[in-house]
């Protein structure tokens, strides 16, 4: 099986559900999702920025907010969805109205 393709979209939503309801260090973080330390903390600078994940200074660790549950919520029923939409894209090519 090859390696599949990754938007910035599905990292994000897979960092946020590595940190979903739990205290989580940026070590544990890289493991889960399978990117460099310094893509990790980019990406992370990004999510705090937006809101979607917070820092615990104290703890040293990331906790998903509300915000990010909300993102994550909505990526999960996109996610749902996309199959429909291929699905439909492979039919467009078969069909001809010539």
């Amino acid at each position: 099986m090859g390696i599949k393709y990754r938007d910035k979209n599905e990292i994000m939503a897979q960092i946020l559900e590595s940190a979903n309801g739990n205290r989580i260090r940026l070590t544990k973080i890289m493991y889960d999702v399978y990117l460099s330390h310094a893509m990790t903390r980019d990406y992370l600078v990004l999510l705090i920025k937006k809101g979607l994940i917070e820092y615990l200074d104290g703890e040293r660790t990331f906790k998903t907010t509300e915000k990010g549950m909300n993102f994550l919520r909505i990526h999960n029923s996109l996610q749902e969805l996309r199959p429909l939409t291929t699905i439909a894209k492979s039919r467009e090519g078969r069909i001809s109205f010539l």
